[in-house]
This record gives C-alpha cells, structure tokens and sequence, in this order.
C-alpha cells in the first residue's frame, strides 16, 4: 500500500501536512477529497500552491475517490489521502477499504467539545469515530509523525495526555 496515511484534517492541504509528514514519510503526491474543493479551479490551485514542484496534489469528490484509491495504492511513490470532514473519510471506509485513519485537525466550532489541543468533536463525530472503528477501521488521532497516538477510546474518554 502507497498511501501512507489516510488523515482527516479539516485544514486540509498546509504546513504541517507537507513538511510535518510528508517530508518524514517521503510523500510524493497528496490525493484530497473534498466536494467543494473537487469542484473549484480557484482552491485546487490555492492548495496546489502549498505543496512542493515535486509534489503531485489530486482532487476528487468522495465517489470519485472511491473508484480512484486502488490507482493511488498502486502507485509506486508514497502519498498521503486527506479528508477535511469524518462523514467523507468514513465513505471511504464503508467504499474504499480503508482501514487506518488518523484524526488529524478537527478544530473547535459551536457543539464541539475539546478532546485534544487539536481535535474537537460534537455527539454525532464521537459516535461516527466509533462507527469506522466497529466497521474494522483502526482509528488514531496524532498531530505530527513524533508525537505518541493517541487511540480512539483515550481520544473520546477525554484521558490522552
């Protein structure tokens, strides 16, 4: 498998995605799925501006990236698949087959309670979060490669560190 992290990260393409995991992983090509994005000239190159010349970016709607995953794991470079939402990545789950997913930035807005520095969730998240994992998803949320993983139960009991 080439796709070295499935990440939900509702900032998408930036800083800590490139250089904080994708120079560590030796990323070659970021795939982000994304609705609105896939359906935007003006933000695909806003987001392909982040990335690095030798840095492949590809946009796709959640049915497009479900037909598309097997091409990406055949690639014989390393890439990252980023999701900005849980609802699209567990798509992937149910469609695709992914069995990883690491909860990357889920930031605070109204109904989300903070779980880590970085990941608020709301009632319905918690339970989606807990649904991939029932559907055999190992689900982890880690901000950067150098810090511990922190496993689902300890993300939504509130006792990571």
């Amino acid at each position: 498998m080439t796709i070295e992290l499935y990440r939900i990260d509702d900032r998408l393409i930036h800083g800590q995605v490139v250089v904080g995991w994708g120079q560590p992983l030796n990323i070659r090509f970021i795939v982000l799925v994304d609705d609105a994005v896939a359906a935007s000239d003006w933000e695909q190159e806003l987001y392909r501006m982040g990335v690095p010349p030798e840095m492949d970016v590809y946009f796709h709607t959640a049915s497009d990236a479900v037909a598309a995953i097997p091409r990406y794991r055949s690639d014989a470079r390393r890439g990252i698949l980023l999701t900005g939402d849980i609802a699209t990545m567990r798509r992937l789950v149910d469609d695709a087959g992914v069995l990883a997913v690491n909860v990357g930035g889920i930031h605070s807005r109204a109904g989300r309670t903070q779980r880590l520095r970085y990941v608020f969730l709301s009632p319905d998240e918690e339970s989606a979060l807990r649904q991939l994992a029932e559907q055999g998803a190992s689900v982890t949320a880690q901000d950067v490669p150098g810090a511990r993983p922190v496993a689902l139960g300890d993300l939504l009991s509130g006792s990571a560190p």
